[in-house]
């Protein structure tokens, strides 16, 4: 299991839910599942969203997930 945590557009995409745990292999996995449940609105987030894998960046949607480790879906944001 993994703890995902979403941040602003994210959390608002999920329907306000901060975080949950979802059974997931990798992040390509875990963007089909949670688009499935929560609707294709939190897909369309996923797709340009960046995600903290334990706290680290990572781009790689294919690579394994270590058991237990927390998501951070953290969407695109405005300014800088």
């Amino acid at each position: 299991m993994l703890t995902v945590r979403y941040f602003a557009g994210a959390r608002a995409a999920a329907g306000g839910v901060s975080s949950e745990e979802v059974s997931a292999g990798s992040l390509e996995e875990l963007d089909g599942v949670l688009t499935g449940r929560h609707g294709e609105r939190l897909g369309v987030v996923l797709k340009a969203a960046s995600f903290l894998v334990d706290g680290l960046v990572c781009h790689d949607r294919g690579a394994a997930l270590p058991a237990g480790a927390t998501v951070d879906v953290l969407p695109p944001f405005a300014g800088g």
